[in-house]
């Protein structure tokens, strides 16, 4: 028989609880493991889950985050599945179990280009998008109804990945001694490709159109025929109310102030830093 480990009292527990912005409303069992209360547990990271975000290849994959998250925060069973409401709130839960609730952000100020370091309260942050309410549908101003839906982080992993290996082409190219046509022909094909990953990111994003006369349309070819038939003005509009559908609950850009003799140099009285969840740095 297995003996009971006598360090076990000394495990890690549960740092923070949190609640999903998505409500858990788009996971199925195998995705995630609901709470009577919504809020989930978070456990501090491992040594183990700290190596993995030293992984340069598990980095660019997203490989290294899942299994971070598993890691991490137990309930979600599938991290892959993360719709984008959710993710930016696991990785600053996981931040706070692991490393506490403060973290120094290092901003440089405007004009000055003076390098600047402010402490930040994360917590505070995660309150800022607690009881949210997901909206998922909007009407553009030619009157379509658009019902749209989150991006998993599979998807937006995998974009991300293509337009990562598209910027590396790209530079490649570029200092390459292709003639300057066949540099061209090869920058026109990049340029296609970045094209339609962001003209597939928007399709995969759109569940229904409902027309200005009443005709709901949810087959994705339909879709896809629509995007590439109607007006630019409408697709760019379109695109306008996906990302303040997507916005939702992102967190505010950090609102840093400049000190007087700062300003007497010609720095703003305050400026605004985005907090970004980079992991090569945000954990660790």
């Amino acid at each position: 028989m297995t003996q009971e480990n006598p360090l076990q009292k000394y495990y890690r527990q549960p740092a923070i609880y949190i609640t999903l912005p998505s409500g858990g409303k788009y996971y199925d069992a195998n995705t995630y493991q609901s709470t009577a209360t919504g809020e989930i547990p978070v456990l501090p990271m491992t040594a183990k889950d700290e190596l993995a975000f030293k992984t340069p290849d598990a980095m660019i994959s997203g490989q290294a985050t899942v299994d971070v998250i598993k890691s991490c925060v137990p309930n979600i069973l599938d991290p892959w599945q993360l719709v984008n409401y959710d993710i930016d709130i696991v990785l600053l839960a996981m931040r706070i179990a692991s490393y506490g609730e403060n973290m120094e952000i290092t901003a440089v100020v405007p004009v000055i280009n003076e390098s600047v370091t402010h402490s930040v309260n994360l917590p505070a942050l995660l309150e800022t998008v607690r009881g949210v309410k997901i909206v998922e549908e909007a009407t553009t101003k030619q009157g379509f109804r658009m019902l749209f839906k989150p991006l998993t982080y599979k998807e937006i992993t995998s974009n991300q990945i293509t337009a990562f290996e598209q910027q590396k082409m790209f530079a490649t190219v570029n200092a390459s001694q292709l003639s300057d046509e066949e540099k061209n022909k090869k920058f026109a094909e990049s340029f296609k490709k970045l094209t339609d990953i962001n003209f597939s990111i928007l399709l995969d994003s759109i569940q229904q159109i409902t027309s200005p006369d009443g005709n709901s349309v949810t087959d994705k070819q339909q879709i896809n025929d629509f995007l590439s038939n109607c007006n630019a003005s409408t697709v760019i509009e379109i695109q306008d109310e996906l990302a303040k559908i997507r916005a939702q609950a992102n967190f505010k850009p950090l609102k840093f102030k400049s000190t007087e003799e700062q300003i007497k140099r010609g720095a703003p009285v305050s400026f605004d830093v985005p907090l970004t969840f980079d992991s090569s740095n945000f954990f660790g």
